[in-house]
């Protein structure tokens, strides 16, 4: 252990259970928090730093200062209900945020974005390809048969890939738009996104306003980087230990469970996986049921390789293309293209510099040595039909063998379902969050 608790560890209480969280992304941290007001809780983090995806960094930019956020970026309230009265009871700030998205191929050379007329025709070949317009008509028809979908309660049980093909619709609305706008919701590739399960695509996009094109949702971000909310949640947490992998977890029905880490072994009388899935079974190892290894072992996951930089070479070429949102297409047949995303961090936070600071996925080309602030590795869930099978036999393992399961994984793979995920276990453990139970007034963003 290289670091003190975090907070005011209360010795062990009469009837308090001894409950060690594993992982501090949002769904360990939201869990360790609640449990800290009533029983003994230890969060373990393999990693140097507590959040997870919420990974705020410091940069150095024109002689200034600042945090920028690399992973969670971007709420809003129709769709994070939790989140939102999580931040508002914390009093974390937030301000707006932009949501724009452009697109820009390799094969075809085309470049496109949705802000506004000038970037949809800021490459003006646009206003003469047939299939650049064929592109815009789909839009409206998927946008309008799909919400159809999602009111009425009836979608086929059909991949997406497969429903695209069925209602013939073009390559251009395919390749140009909804495979780039996909993958840079889900980081994703492309294959990936094919196989997704429609009715669960239309689901998603309907509620966060992804099928319509007014009365979306406004986003924000929280205003000095969300690891502030992080802080304050660790603050009220029983005893943090950083640095601190667990190796192994060995379970006896009646009895509780046994964490093995470097620093040797602990018995807990329950255990709350707040990690992915697959790194659960690897704790768990020849200890994983038969029902545990099905539904923990359905969930694939997607590395993705993030830069930090500077570089205005992993942005469009044409600056007119510039959004918060850049999907990348390289060479090749369709569907083995490499693909990349760049989200535009000044776009989407309140930076108080000019120069692009950039968060780039899986970039083709490595951003300039002199441009480059960070690099960093995540993993985010891959949802086929195995995986959102697997999601609905998930609860009758909760609490089985005092073990407990959370993260986004469990969900669509967003910040409100690490949470979600995260307050539902803490319930069932009998501590449920101020606002739960409740109808619950939202603060307007600050």
């Amino acid at each position: 252990m290289d670091r003190a608790p975090l907070g005011n560890f209360v010795p062990r209480r009469p009837g308090a259970r001894r409950i060690a969280v594993i992982g501090s992304g949002i769904a360990g941290l939201a869990s360790a928090w609640l449990l800290s007001r009533e029983h003994d809780v230890v969060l373990f983090e393999a990693g140097d730093y507590l959040g997870g995806h919420t990974h705020t960094v410091d940069v150095q930019v024109e002689g200034r200062r600042f945090p920028v956020d690399t992973g969670f970026l971007v709420f809003n309230r129709r769709t994070y209900p939790n989140l939102c009265a999580l931040f508002s009871l914390l009093g974390v700030e937030s301000v707006e945020s932009e949501m724009s998205f452009g697109v820009s191929l390799a094969t075809p050379d085309l470049e496109w974005a949705g802000s506004d007329l000038g970037s949809l025709f800021a490459q003006r070949s646009n206003l003469v390809k047939g299939a650049f317009w064929g592109m815009l008509a789909d839009i409206r028809r998927f946008n309008r048969d799909t919400t159809r979908m999602a009111l009425g309660g009836e979608t086929p049980d059909i991949a997406l890939g497969d429903y695209l093909a069925q209602q013939r619709y073009g390559e251009a609305f395919r390749d140009w738009y909804l495979i780039p706008m996909a993958a840079a919701i889900w980081s994703c590739p492309t294959h990936s996104m094919m196989a997704y399960p429609l009715a669960t695509f239309v689901r998603f996009c309907h509620n966060h306003g992804l099928l319509q094109i007014f009365d979306r949702p406004r986003w924000y971000t929280v205003k000095h980087g969300a690891r502030s909310y992080v802080d304050i949640l660790s603050a009220a947490i029983g005893e943090i230990r950083l640095n601190t992998p667990v190796l192994q977890v060995q379970r006896e029905e009646g009895v509780g469970v046994l964490l093995r880490t470097p620093a040797g072994q602990e018995r807990f009388d329950e255990v709350i996986f707040a990690c992915h899935s697959d790194q659960t079974l690897a704790l768990l190892g020849d200890g994983a049921t038969q029902e545990e290894r099905a539904v923990l072992g359905a969930v694939r996951y997607q590395r993705n390789d993030a830069w930090l930089h500077t570089d205005p070479c992993l942005l469009p070429r044409r600056r007119g293309v510039w959004s918060a949102w850049n999907y990348f297409s390289g060479h090749g047949l369709p569907g083995e293209r490499p693909v990349s995303v760049s989200y535009l961090i000044n776009r989407l936070q309140p930076l108080p510099v000019e120069t692009p600071v950039v968060v780039s996925l899986n970039p083709f080309d490595e951003p300039s040595p002199q441009h480059v602030i960070g690099r960093y590795d995540y993993a985010h869930p891959v949802f086929d039909q195995r995986a959102i099978a697997a999601q609905a036999r998930l609860p009758a393992l909760q609490g089985r063998k005092h073990s407990w399961f959370a993260g986004a994984w469990t969900g669509y793979g967003f910040h409100e379902d690490g949470l979600k995920s995260g307050l539902a276990v803490a319930a069932a453990l009998g501590v449920q969050a101020p606002w739960q139970g409740r109808a619950c007034a939202l603060a307007e963003p600050v």
